[in-house]
């Protein structure tokens, strides 16, 4: 069994399997996307650890589960830590594998088709457009509901932007997207 000071994630102490299940969901959509996948972790306030990946899509998708992370902001390829999740001990400590902080570090693709604006949404005074990279991205990482029959009527996807990022939440996940010049890095 891993010390709590040791390096590597432990999985909220309330419901290890279900945090293990989306984490492992979360990590093996990303390597379907890239085989060399990195995934970024990052504790966030309130216990819970975001971890973080690029799409190919030039948006990020992140997904956040209950624990603690050791440091707290590592970069770890995603079949290390699918291996990791796999062998996830009682007390929820999973180890991610060898840091690969300089691998998550990129330039963006060029902008293309993918950057069209499929839905404008707007709320009192500001409104945004949602370019087609963020739904395929939403849709490859299984955030939103695979069957029309699966989405209630009432169901809300929110939209947030900050003058940097665009913010989309769906059900089982959320995706950002950088605002602004697209040859900036996205770290």
């Amino acid at each position: 069994m891993a010390s709590v000071t040791e390096r590597g994630l432990r999985l909220g102490p309330e419901s290890v399997a279900a945090h293990r299940a989306d984490l492992t969901a979360f990590v093996e959509r990303a390597a379907r996307l890239d085989p060399a996948a990195v995934i970024r972790l990052r504790a966030r306030p309130g216990g819970l650890v975001a971890a973080w990946a690029a799409t190919g899509f030039d948006v990020l998708a992140s997904r956040a589960v209950s624990g603690t992370l050791r440091p707290d902001d590592l970069s770890v390829g995603a079949d290390e830590l699918a291996r990791g999740l796999a062998a996830t001990d009682s007390a929820g400590y999973v180890n991610p594998g060898f840091p690969m902080d300089s691998a998550w570090r990129g330039a963006l693709p060029p902008v293309s088709l993918l950057d069209q604006e499929v839905i404008r949404v707007s709320a009192a005074d500001v409104s945004v457009g949602v370019p087609m990279r963020c739904v395929f991205a939403l849709t490859a990482m299984g955030f939103l509901p695979q069957s029309s029959e699966a989405v209630a009527a009432d169901e809300i996807v929110r939209v947030r932007t900050l003058p940097a990022w665009l913010r989309i939440d769906a059900r089982f996940g959320s995706v950002y997207r950088r605002r602004g010049d697209p040859a900036l890095v996205l770290r």
